[in-house]
């Protein structure tokens, strides 16, 4: 079974087209139901094992330690994986499609209002005591105005190189899917960068004076920055901009859900987000709709509509 899922790796690698997150989480999930299958048989698994008794029970042993969202991403991992192993031939059905996945939250996605948006991207420029450096701060602001004013993905943003950067616009190569887009680069996000390009070559190695030559975005010591250390810079930015605990992705959400306000229509959201689906872009016609009923609900006559 190792060897199968190497092979059922590399099928999401070149046919598939699935991100490095994507295989690491597929496969991740295909071991663990293995071990419980291994753990179940006393001995090691085969794909004649994966029947609806075992998957069931697999999927029972999941309930009271996994979120319901977790259970069906995983069993949605067991599918993609038997649905390989019937293209093998080494099963004759996928028995996955029968066991039914735990029906979750519908959560809207969770965004910012502009005003918290604005104070969240400027932050980075206030002079604070015991502030990092101002190379760093000048990259900060340069990354933030960039997810807020383009919506792309941080795993996106961090990886863009200095040639993906054009005039007005920013090539996406790498996107979700391993699709490629060109994205509009508004003039706040364009001087951001340009100022941060001008103090960019200061940040190398402290000993080795390395910089990473193609990254656009690069630690103090000149390597390419990494999404779990722009979580941390947001979470810092944040913290000083007095708005409440949010995640890198809110800046995408509250791109959309702006544009959204401002006019524009799903189908040119759905293009600039790189969403497959339009269905995934409207979302945010939800989530718009729900901040209008928010905001009605301080109107003084909105209670007595209510009653």
């Amino acid at each position: 079974m190792e060897e199968l899922l190497r092979s059922f790796c590399e099928h999401l690698r070149s046919e598939r087209r699935a991100s490095q997150n994507t295989i690491k989480a597929y496969l991740a999930d295909c071991a663990e139901l293995l071990a419980f299958v291994r753990e179940k048989r006393q001995r090691a698994p085969c794909p004649a094992d994966l029947d609806i008794p075992i998957l069931r029970s697999y999927v029972a042993s999941l309930f009271g330690r996994n979120e319901a969202v977790t259970v069906a991403r995983k069993l949605s991992s067991i599918r993609a994986f038997l649905r390989f192993l019937r293209r093998q031939r080494l099963i004759e059905e996928n028995v996955a499609v029968l066991v039914r996945p735990p029906k979750t939250k519908r959560l809207l996605p969770q965004f910012l209002t502009p005003e918290q948006a604005a104070a969240l991207v400027e932050e980075p420029a206030e002079e604070r005591p015991s502030r990092r450096t101002s190379d760093e701060s000048t990259r900060d602001q340069a990354l933030l105005e960039l997810l807020y004013g383009t919506g792309l993905r941080v795993g996106e943003a961090v990886a863009l190189d200095l040639d993906d950067l054009e005039t007005d616009t920013v090539r996406v190569q790498h996107g979700k899917g391993d699709k490629s887009r060109i994205v509009p680069l508004g003039a706040k996000a364009r001087q951001a960068l340009d100022a941060w390009l001008a103090v960019r070559p200061s940040l190398r190695h402290h000993r080795t004076g390395l910089l990473d030559p193609s990254a656009l975005f690069v630690t103090r010591h000149g390597r390419r920055l990494q999404t779990r250390q722009v979580r941390r810079l947001v979470d810092l930015h944040a913290l000083g901009a007095g708005v409440p605990k949010t995640h890198p992705h809110a800046l995408r959400h509250s791109y959309a859900t702006h544009l959204l306000g401002s006019g524009a229509d799903l189908r040119s959201i759905q293009e600039l987000l790189g969403h497959s689906s339009l269905k995934t872009t409207a979302r945010y016609a939800h989530v718009d709709l729900q901040y209008l009923q928010d905001q009605y609900a301080h109107h003084p006559h909105a209670e007595k509509t209510r009653k």
